[in-house]
This record gives structure tokens, sequence and C-alpha cells, in this order.
């Protein structure tokens, strides 16, 4: 059975799969059409994923190749009844048979499939979605029109074929992988922001890490124009050389895409100035038409950013790109400076869409000297000039001591405060002197810790291994439960590493033991000579917390380190932990907040003349405490009419046409990046799970998630995606549903 034949019989949902890559023509951002095909091949991977077992051994079949005795030579079964093309949706589907005969071969499903029995379900799927995409490229191969490009497409077909038969892993064979250019893309717009712009204040600098952002963004969704197109444009320009990197962008970075299956790398990270200079011409000139075609729909804090600053910024950028001697393409550029590089990196990221210019995938890491809260819209337009006189910043001198500062960010807790709390932190006089200075001050959480410990309820030990000495056997019995502990307490933390830290002779651990087994610790590391401690985990089983052991085992911490002359502690936390050690800021922040609003007003002397109710905003001083007015609607008293008001709303919301996207969470595969973009996600599934367990005690709640759906979808996704606009009906169908209900105010 030839190549082509092999997906006759999966034909059929090659349409459901989506329409072809966007095709690579003469150069631009790739259409809202490449989401959508994007989307539903996504939407049918997971229909056939979901499929009965029986069902994907038939899709497997049709590339399977024969296992019957005597060598038979069909590489595929075909179904002596093969659905009609295009199906009918009114027909019911046929019940899968593992006996019936290949229209071929004559013999059954079952003998072109035995080789899957064993294989596990993540396996079957994952050769699924290879289906789907082979699929995928056969469609491809034929809408085509280029043969550079049709070339590409088959010859990935095929791979993809044949690591359907062999059940192996689609590696794209090539003389050279990636990175195929050093420095890349990326690396070289950094250098050449640090290059050009490193004598800007920080707050002018961040303006230029926005443009570069901008710009690479926009490289990683570009759309290379065929090689013949570019032998059109450029006849004497280097074609061969062309055609390598275009092949290698298809296979690597546009591809990949659609047909997940596939690696897929970020165009900025893999090619270098060979690629980059052949398309920047075409780019500047397409990205400045764009930016003026968009200008009345700019939002107001990014015009001034794309239509005075950008311009000059691609300028300047292309005088580095076509220079020979510029230095930002060294791979040795900022070697032994003391300044620090300024670190802009793109993410792989959600699906391609047409992107606005002023799209930045997020999160970007950015070095904190280069942070600023000041919008770019604000900026001057200083901020892309090159340095005074015309002379650049050596790369060899320092950025000044005032401009590689932190920049206040929104949101941030201000510097000042922060220097307050750690002035009080490494002040010895603050820690020093009688217990009452140490533990009683902070004793409100800590309080039934302390009368249990008193009570002999709970006790605590400084313990460690020993190579020297001969091991106690009650000691290794609690070091081992704080493994335990720690282990479960702790589960992103690689278990080895947790008991090889736990019993290093150089750690101890200040363990809390209740009913004669360990329920808590904090490990650390004692560096006597150098003044500080550091912490290594802290953690409290979970059965047993919120009961002010926490604060009680850190109070005895302190006190044991008090005695041994150190007063600094040193730890490293990941986004799960910091909360534990912002609580020492926030009680700052409260303290300022409570002096701030201390102020005694006046009585309130109007009910004496009468009046019976006044607005809770005329009180005096009450909008100094924070409050604010919440929005008037009727909140539902009793439970049982609240849950089947919010199960009606809910389905109404659910059965609307515009809610296919946000009915399941968004799967990392299909989007990958999102979770590092959306902190707290939300889906109508969720939401039914919550509804059905009675989480909604108030109209509030269940409002406030479905609020958190639609500003997740218009953060994460561009204004003119089809996701960002389901969003804006489906809200508008929402908020009518709670007003019929009479949740809210009409």
């Amino acid at each position: 059975m030839s190549e082509g034949a092999g997906v006759q019989q999966g034909s059929p949902a090659i349409g459901a799969a989506g329409s072809a890559p966007a095709a690579p023509g003469a150069g631009g951002t790739e259409g809202s059409g490449a989401t959508v095909g994007s989307a539903r091949i996504a939407a049918k991977k997971a229909q056939l994923r979901s499929s009965p077992r029986p069902k994907k051994l038939e899709k497997l079949g049709v590339y399977s190749s024969c296992k019957a005795e005597g060598a038979c030579k069909c590489n595929g079964w075909k179904s002596q009844n093969p659905p009609p093309t295009p199906p009918r949706t009114d027909q019911q589907p046929n019940t899968v048979n593992l006996l019936e005969p290949c229209r071929s071969c004559s013999h059954t499903l079952g003998d072109h499939v035995t080789h899957l029995e064993n294989v596990s379900e993540e396996e079957m799927n994952r050769l699924l979605g290879i289906v789907l995409d082979v699929e995928y490229l056969y469609t491809c191969v034929h809408k085509e029109e280029d043969a550079d490009t049709k070339q590409v497409y088959f010859s990935l077909f095929k791979l993809l074929r044949k690591c359907i038969l062999q059940m192996g892993k689609p590696v794209v064979e090539a003389q050279e992988s990636p990175p195929f250019e050093k420095p890349s893309i990326e690396q070289g717009v950094n250098n050449f922001v640090q290059y050009k712009f490193s004598h800007l204040p920080s707050k002018e600098r961040q303006t230029i890490v926005e443009l570069a952002k901008m710009f690479l963004n926009q490289i990683n969704y570009w759309q290379l124009e065929t090689p013949s197109q570019r032998r059109q444009r450029a006849p004497a320009d280097d074609a061969a050389g062309y055609k390598v990197n275009y092949t290698r962008w298809l296979c690597y970075c546009n591809v990949p895409q659609f047909c997940d299956s596939l690696p897929r790398y970020e165009m900025t990270q893999i090619f270098g100035r060979t690629l980059l200079g052949s398309v920047f011409t075409v780019m500047r000139k397409q990205l400045l038409e764009q930016a003026r075609q968009e200008k009345d729909t700019l939002p107001p804090e990014k015009r001034t950013l794309i239509l005075t600053h950008f311009p000059k910024f691609l300028s300047m950028l292309e005088e580095e790109v076509y220079s020979h001697s510029s230095p930002i393409w060294s791979e040795d550029f900022l070697v032994g400076s003391t300044g620090g590089q300024i670190q802009i990196h793109t993410v792989i990221s959600a699906p391609p869409v047409a992107r606005p210019l002023y799209y930045s995938t997020s999160p970007v890491s950015v070095d904190p000297s280069s942070c600023g809260s000041v919008s770019p819209a604000r900026k001057t337009a200083s901020a892309l000039e090159p340095s005074p006189g015309g002379q650049k910043r050596k790369p060899s001198e320092p950025i000044p001591h005032d401009e590689t500062k932190k920049l206040r960010i929104v949101g941030d807790i201000p510097m000042e405060l922060i220097n307050e709390v750690m002035a009080t932190i490494t002040d010895p006089t603050s820690m020093l002197g009688p217990e009452t200075s140490l533990l009683s001050a902070h004793s409100a959480r800590d309080e039934a810790a302390r009368l249990e410990e008193r009570r002999g309820v709970i006790e605590f030990h400084v313990i460690g291994n020993s190579l020297n000495q001969k091991p106690n056997k009650r000691i290794l019995m609690w070091l081992v439960g704080l493994q335990n502990v720690f282990s479960h307490q702790l589960p992103r933390m690689p278990k080895e590493y947790i008991t090889r830290l736990v019993f290093d002779p150089k750690h101890k651990t200040l363990s809390l033991i209740k009913d004669g087994r360990v329920i808590g610790g904090i490990c650390f590391r004692m560096f006597p000579s150098q003044g500080f401690t550091e912490i290594v985990f802290c953690a409290v089983t979970s059965n047993e917390q919120v009961k002010g052991y926490g604060t009680h085992l850190m109070n005895h911490l302190k006190e044991y380190h008090i005695k041994h002359d150190i007063l600094n502690f040193l730890t490293y936390a990941d986004e799960y932990a910091i909360g534990y050690f912002k609580k020492q800021i926030i009680k700052k922040l409260i303290e300022r907040k409570q002096a701030q609003i201390r102020k005694v007003y006046p009585g309130l002397s109007c009910f004496k003349e009468g009046v019976r109710q006044i607005p809770i905003e005329s009180i005096p001083g009450i909008r100094e405490t924070g409050w604010k007015p919440v929005g008037k609607g009727k909140e539902l008293k009793d439970p049982d009419q609240l849950y089947s008001t919010l199960k009606t709303i809910l389905q109404h919301v659910k059965s609307h046409q515009n809610a296919w996207p946000f009915m399941e969470p968004v799967k990392k595969t299909e989007a990958p990046g999102y979770y590092q973009v959306i902190r707290f996600p939300m889906d109508l599934k969720t939401m039914s799970e919550r509804l059905k367990s009675r989480y909604y005690t108030t109209r509030k709640l269940f409002m406030a998630d479905m609020q958190r759906i639609f500003t997740n979808c218009r953060e994460y996704n561009p204004p003119e995606s089809q996701y960002y606009k389901c969003a804006n009906l489906l809200e508008k169908v929402f908020y009518t549903k709670i007003k019929e209900a009479g949740l809210i105010e009409k």
C-alpha cells in the first residue's frame, strides 16, 4: 500500500482536523484562520483520545502493517465498507469489529493491531496524536502550490507515518540541529539594547525593553516568504542559503505549531543574524505600515510607544543588523562587563494568531535592573536616542550604581518599608533582651503551642546525623520522620535531595515532637564564621497546621541562634513559598494602615434630630479604613434557592454557542505558557463542580469566578482573536441572566 493510500481510510477526519497552516507568502504575521485550524486539531485529538479502545485500534490499524503469518505486505488496514466522504452527520457510527477483514489483504483488523495489545493508554494516545498530524499534513501536501513547501510537508508526512509504523518518536533528520547560528536573534537584540541604551536611566531603558519584547514576538510569529517568491523579489541574494533556513523554519518553527507531535522551537532562539538580515527590510516596512493602519485602534497607553518610539528603534536596529562591524553579533560581546546584561526572553506561547503590534508574550524574564512601572506611553522621545554627543558607552564600562537599583513595580512593596523591616530584623537590640521582647510581642499565633509545650504535649529537639558517634536509634527514627514530613509537605522537592540534606552531618534540624512522633521541623545549616544560617526546609504536617506550631518553631530557632551569636537567616523560596516570608512585610503594612486611620472623628449627632438612617459612605472616616461600597443587588438568604438560581444561570451560560472555549480547564499541551501568564485559572467545569459541592454560599463568589473566566481570556488572548470575542459575547449573556434573576439591579 502506498504512502498516499495509507491515509484514505482516515481521510474523512481530515476536514475536521482544520485547514492547512497559513501558507508562507510575502511575509507577515499569521492570520486568525491559523488559530481556528489549530484549535480544531486540538479538539479533534481530544475527541479521538476519549474514544473507546476498539475505536482507537481501528484508527491506528489504518496506519499499521499486517502482522499475520505469511509475510503479508499490507501497510494498513482498509475497511470493507468505508464511510462516505464527507461523512453523514445523521449516520450512527458502526461498532468496531476486530474480526473485520481488510479490503486489501483480507486479514482481520486484529492482525494489524496485535502489536498494540499491551500498549498503555498514554502511548496509544500519543500515537493517535501523530495519526491526526499525518492526516493534517496529507491535506497540506495536496493543498500547497509552492513546490519547496510541498516537499517539506511531504517529508514530515513520511517521517510521522514511519513513527506510527515503528512506534517511535519523531526526530527531524538533518545535518545540523538547533540552534543553527550563534548568537541567536534573541541574544543579538539583548546585546543591541545593552550596547545602545545601557547609559539611559532605568525608567527610560524599560521603554527599550518593551520595544525589544514586541519586536522579538513579532519575529516568532512571522511568516517567511517562499524561496521562489524571494528569488523574484531579490534575485541577487543567497538563494541557496535562504532555502536552507526556510526549510529549517518550516520543520522546527512553523509546522510544529499545528502538529504538536513535532518538537517546536522559537524562531528567535535558533536562528541568528543571517535569517534576520534576509527578512528585516520587508518586516520593518510591513510592521510600520501595520502600525499606521492600526493607529486608531491602538490602546492610548501604547500609541506613543508604537507610533513614535518603535520606528526609531527599528531604524537603529537595522544599522546593526547590516553593519559588518557591529559588535552585537559577536559571541564575546560584554564578556567581563560589570554592568550586567538586560536579559529579554521569549517563550513558546499560545497557538499563533494575528497579533497586534503591541502584543507581548508573558511572562518575559527581564533583569531587575531594567524593570520599571512607568507606562511606555509616557516615555520621552529621548529614550530612543543614543548616548549624548553620539558617543556609545563602552561595553566594559559599568552601569552607574543608581541606574541598577530595582525600580518600583506596580503592586510591589515600597523599598522604604522593606528597609524599615530589615532594619528591625538586623538590629540586635530588637532581638536580644528578656523573653517577652522575643516571644510575647508576637505571642497570639503561638500561644496555644506554648501552652502545649508547658504541659509536655509537644517538645522541641535540635538533632542531626553524625559519622563520628554511634548512631542513636531514637534520633535516627526522628530523622526518618522528618524526611517523610518534608517529602510529603514539599512534593515539588526531589526526595533524594531532602534525604541527603536531612542526614548530612553538616545540617541540623529543629524537630517538633508530639506523642513521640515527628510532626514538623526546620532543617538548617550554620555558618558561624560568616554570621548566618541557611534555612533549607521548614514544614509542619498538614493535619497539625493552623495551630501556631510553625510560629513557635521559628521562635525556638531564633532563641537557639541567639545563644550561638548568629543573628541572620538566609533562605531561598520558590513562588509557592514566598507567602510565608511576605507576612513580615504585611504586618508592617497593617501597622502603617492602622496608624493612618487612628484619627478620631466626631460622633454622629444626626440621629438626635430624628434621622432614622444614613448612607454608610457618609460616616466620617469610613472610607479611610479602606471600605468601599458594594454593588447593589438581592442576596438570596435561602441556600436552596440560591443553589437553584445559580444552577439555572450556569446551565444557560454553558449551553450558549460562545461557551465552547471555556468548558474545561486549559490544557498545557494546547496552550504552552498559559499557566505562566494566568496565575488563577477558572473554567465552567470547575464552576459546575464548585456549585455541586455548595461552594457558592453567596452570589458574589459565583460572579467573581465567572468574571475571572472572562478576565483571564482577555488577558491571555489579543482582542482580534476568536477567544477574546467569545468572552465578550458570553459575558453579556451572563450579566443579562444575572439581572433577570434579580441578583443585580437592571
